[in-house]
C-alpha cells in the first residue's frame, strides 16, 4: 500500500472515531445550559440539577474499566456502535419526559453508553492505525473530545433561540444516528487490537495487570494531571481577581487562552510523538516544567494585562502538548490485547481528578489564601512527573523481562 492511501485511511479512521468522541464530550456539557429552564419547569433544586451531570459523569467513570475488560474479550466495534447509539438516544429521549426523575434515569443510561468510548476507541486505534501515525491519531482523538466540550454550550444556546429545550435536545441527540451509520458503513477499515500470542502472554493480565505498579503509576500520572488541570480551569479567574485585582474580562481572556492553548497543544504533541517516539518522557518533562514555571509567574508576579492572556496561552500550549505523548507512553506499556481495560482504567483517573480538586482549592480561597491555589496546581503537576518517570522506568524494566519472540 502506498503512503498516500495509507495516510488517507488513517485520517478516515480518525474521523470516524473522533466524531463519536466529539459526541461523547458534547453530550456531557449540552445539559448544564438547560438547568435554569428545567428548574422553572420541573421545580427542582439546584442540587438535583447538579445530580444530572454527576450521575452521567460518575456512571461513565465507574463503568470504563469493566467495559474495557469486555472490549478486550469480545472486540471493540459492537460496544462502540451500541454505546454511541445508547448515549445519543438517551439524550433524545429527554425531550419527551414529563417528570424530572426520568431525566436522571436517562442521564445514567447516557453515561453507560459514554463509558464505552475510551476503551473501544483506543482498542480500535491500536489495531487500525499505522504505528508511525499513532501520536497524531491520539492527538486528533483528544482534540475532537475537547471540541465537543467547547461547542456544546453555545450550540444549545443557539438552538434555544429558535426552538424550545425539548426540540434542542431531540436535534442534538439524533446527531448520533448518522455517526453510528457512518461507523457501520465504514466498519471494514476499523480493526480490533491484535490478540496476544500464547508465547507472549506470560505477563500479568486482568485485575493483576491493573494492580501492577506500572499501571498504577500511570493512573496516578493521569489523576494528578487532571487534578491540576481542573484546578487551573475552575479557579484561575477568581485567583487573578483576588490576588492581582485583574478585571473579570482580562482574567476570562487568560482562561480562554489557557484552554485554547491546551486544546491546540494536543496536536503539537501528537506530531512530536510520531517524530521522536523514543524521547517522549523528556519531552513531557520539559513542557510540564515550563508550564509549571508559567503558572508560578502568573501566581507570584504582577503582569501587564496585555501579557497575561498571552502567557496563559503559552502555558496551556505547553501542558496540552505533553498530553498526547502521555497517552502514547501508556499504549507502549500495554501488553498485547489488553488496551481496552488499561485505557478504561487509567483514563477513569481524568474525571476523578477533575472532581477532586475544585472543593479543596475553593476552601483555600474561603480561608483567605487565594495566592496558594496556583502553587498547589504547580505542585500537583510536579508530582505527576514523578509518577510519569516511575511508570516509564517500570514499563521498560517489565519489557526487558519479557521473553524474546
Amino acid at each position: 500500500m502506498s503512503p498516500e492511501p495509507s495516510a488517507a485511511r488513517d485520517y478516515r479512521i480518525c474521523a470516524l472515531i473522533g466524531t463519536g468522541h466529539f459526541l461523547s464530550h458534547f453530550y456531557m456539557l449540552c445539559l448544564p445550559p438547560l438547568f435554569l429552564v428545567w428548574r422553572e419547569e420541573f421545580g427542582v433544586s439546584y442540587a438535583m440539577l447538579g445530580a444530572v451531570v454527576a450521575l452521567m459523569g460518575g456512571t461513565t467513570a465507574a463503568l470504563q474499566t469493566p467495559v474495557g475488560f469486555w472490549v478486550d474479550r469480545w472486540g471493540a466495534k459492537p460496544f462502540l456502535v451500541g454505546g454511541t447509539l445508547l448515549m445519543a438516544l438517551s439524550i433524545s429521549a429527554m425531550a419527551f419526559v414529563q417528570e424530572f426523575h426520568w431525566i436522571l434515569v436517562l442521564a445514567v443510561l447516557s453515561g453507560i453508553g459514554n463509558s464505552v468510548i475510551h476503551p473501544a476507541d483506543y482498542a480500535i486505534m491500536a489495531g487500525s492505525i499505522r504505528k508511525e501515525f499513532t501520536g497524531r491519531a491520539f492527538a486528533l482523538h483528544t482534540f475532537t473530545g475537547n471540541l465537543g466540550f467547547a461547542l456544546a454550550p453555545p450550540t444549545i444556546a443557539l438552538l434555544m433561540l429558535v426552538m424550545e429545550w425539548r426540540g434542542a435536545l431531540l436535534v442534538v441527540g439524533l446527531l448520533g444516528l448518522p455517526v453510528v451509520g457512518a461507523i457501520l458503513w465504514q466498519s471494514r477499515i476499523l480493526h480490533d487490537q491484535a490478540k496476544p500470542r500464547k508465547a507472549a502472554a506470560d505477563g500479568p493480565s486482568g485485575v493483576a495487570l491493573l494492580a501492577s505498579p506500572t499501571i498504577l503509576a500511570f493512573f496516578a500520572f493521569f489523576l494528578l494531571s487532571a487534578m491540576a488541570g481542573q484546578g487551573m480551569i475552575a479557579w484561575l479567574v477568581t485567583v487573578l481577581g483576588k490576588v492581582w485585582d485583574t478585571p473579570i474580562a482580562i482574567a476570562s481572556m487568560a482562561l480562554t487562552g489557557w484552554t485554547v492553548g491546551a486544546t491546540m497543544g494536543t496536536l503539537v504533541g501528537g506530531w512530536w510523538a510520531d517524530k521522536k517516539n523514543s524521547d517522549l518522557l523528556l519531552f513531557v518533562a520539559i513542557l510540564t516544567f515550563t508550564a509549571i514555571g508559567i503558572i508560578l509567574v502568573i501566581g507570584f508576579v504582577p503582569l501587564p494585562e496585555v501579557v497575561l492572556p498571552v502567557l496563559a496561552l503559552a502555558g496551556g500550549l505547553c501542558l496540552g502538548s505533553s498530553r498526547t505523548p502521555r497517552d502514547v507512553m501508556l499504549k507502549s506499556a500495554c501488553p498485547p490485547g489488553q488496551i481496552g481495560k488499561v485505557f478504561g482504567f487509567v483514563s477513569a483517573g481524568l474525571p476523578l481528578g477533575g472532581a477532586i480538586t475544585p472543593i479543596p482549592l475553593g476552601w483555600l480561597i474561603d480561608l483567605g489564601y487565594p495566592m496558594l491555589v496556583l502553587p498547589v496546581v504547580a505542585g500537583l503537576l510536579a508530582l505527576s512527573l514523578l509518577f510519569a518517570g516511575g511508570a516509564r522506568s517500570l514499563a521498560r524494566s517489565q519489557a526487558r523481562l519479557q521473553p524474546a519472540e
